[in-house]
């Protein structure tokens, strides 16, 4: 057993409390190697921002669940080297088991997140409730969901959206303890997240996606006031990425995102954490294919994925200062 304290990371529950008075939400990058975690470190070391490093189940079998918690280790020093110690917590995100969500936080985690929502409500309740007993043990924090994101994300698979009920969460968080709740309100996963027959089109022909259910969430806010409420699937697919990933080989089609000032909007309510993860991938993605396609002859690693981190920390960068308003809230 080893204890997220001992690797100098926190739990989020006093970070949501300061988002929710503040009126802004903590970033949660997920990452899966250590450029990524270089660049969300620096990023929020420059901004000082706080931040919830996230790791998948998918993104936990890649990088090695022992790895992953020197890793996170490794972040907090890194942040301190760099000049600041911003507050880091490591998160499983759509955790679907018990087991792996225990696995998690005997190894370090400071914060889970239990997935039921694909199972029925009284069985969401009793699954999250047993995450909970468990993790408030050991002072780790969990997250719970009622809804269902549509898309795709590593493992995690849907149709269609589900839209939270707001008559279910009073319940829903009074019979299973948890400390924050990840809702459905109309974000999606992956980089697809809206068909092009489901938007609209600008004056310049740009897709415009559906707006989100703000009455759902207004809702949610009355019924449980204070309570911190989480954004999944909130990556706005930046169309000067996807046209550079396209223009180097790349066939990215029909890639629509959240707007910006949506989640700006969302920011300043009970959303006090607001998951990011495609964004970085193509803004990754997007650096790797020009520094491959402009110098065919360049065969060191190095060479496109320092580029690559250096995007995507200009990337996470934006996001905190001008859609999470985190910047200075460390």
């Amino acid at each position: 057993m080893i204890s997220y304290k001992d690797l100098g990371l926190v739990n989020s529950r006093e970070l949501f409390a300061k988002a929710i008075k503040g009126e802004y939400a903590i970033p949660a990058f997920n990452f899966n190697n250590m450029e990524q975690m270089q660049a969300i470190i620096q990023a929020c070391v420059e901004t000082r921002s706080p931040v919830i490093l996230q790791v998948s189940s998918g993104a936990r079998k890649y990088a090695n669940q022992t790895l992953l918690r020197y890793m996170a280790q490794g972040a907090v020093e890194y942040a301190k080297e760099l000049g600041f110690n911003v507050p880091v917590v490591l998160h499983l995100d759509h955790g679907d088991t018990f087991e792996l969500c225990k696995s998690c936080i005997e190894y370090g985690f400071s914060s889970v997140m239990i997935d039921g929502s694909s199972h029925s409500y009284s069985e969401n309740i009793e699954l999250t409730a047993k995450v909970v007993e468990y993790a408030h043990k050991y002072d780790v924090t969990v997250e719970g969901e009622l809804g269902v994101l549509a898309g795709v994300e590593d493992d995690v698979v849907a149709e269609s959206h589900t839209y939270t009920q707001p008559s279910e969460v009073e319940d829903f968080v009074s019979k299973t303890g948890v400390d924050s709740l990840a809702i459905s309100i109309g974000t999606s996963h992956g980089a697809n997240k809206f068909k092009p027959e489901q938007c609209t089109r600008d004056a310049n022909g740009i897709l415009v996606p559906p707006p989100l259910r703000f009455d759902i969430l207004e809702e949610i806010e009355k019924r449980i006031p204070g309570f911190p409420i989480v954004l999944h699937g909130s990556s706005s697919v930046p169309q000067d990425q996807v046209a550079v990933i396209n223009k180097y080989g790349g066939a990215m089609k029909d890639a629509i995102g959240i707007p910006e000032e949506q989640l700006r909007r969302a920011a300043t309510s009970a959303v006090c954490k607001i998951n990011i993860d495609s964004d970085g991938r193509i803004a990754m993605t997007a650096s790797v294919r020009e520094v491959l396609a402009t110098k065919p002859a360049e065969f060191d690693p190095r060479k496109y994925l320092g580029p690559a981190r250096d995007n995507l920390k200009a990337l996470y960068i934006h996001k905190i200062k001008n859609v999470l308003g985190s910047a200075n809230k460390a």
